[in-house]
């Protein structure tokens, strides 16, 4: 298995994304390059990979402000707190 961490700087690399996932590779994503440019573009794209990975089996979860982490199947992202 492989970890990505990419930027996203347009709705184009929605497909390179996509196809790295199908592939096993877990990817990080720094959204705030399209963010700049579209807030609306932003949101379309992150529904779009919400929508991918779960018709996969995958998981994609928030990791702060600027980034989200996608998952293929078999992997899932821990939600819980560490404080308790």
């Amino acid at each position: 298995m492989l970890l990505k961490a990419l930027q996203l700087r347009s709705a184009e690399d929605l497909q390179g994304i996509q196809d790295d996932v199908a592939k096993k590779t877990i990817v990080i994503l720094r959204v705030t390059p399209l963010a700049q440019k579209s807030v609306e573009d932003l949101k379309t794209v992150v529904e779009q990979l919400y929508e991918f990975a779960t018709s996969i089996g995958g998981d994609i979860a928030r990791l702060g402000e600027e980034r989200i982490v996608i998952t293929p199947p078999g992997v899932r992202i821990w939600r819980g707190s560490l404080s308790g």
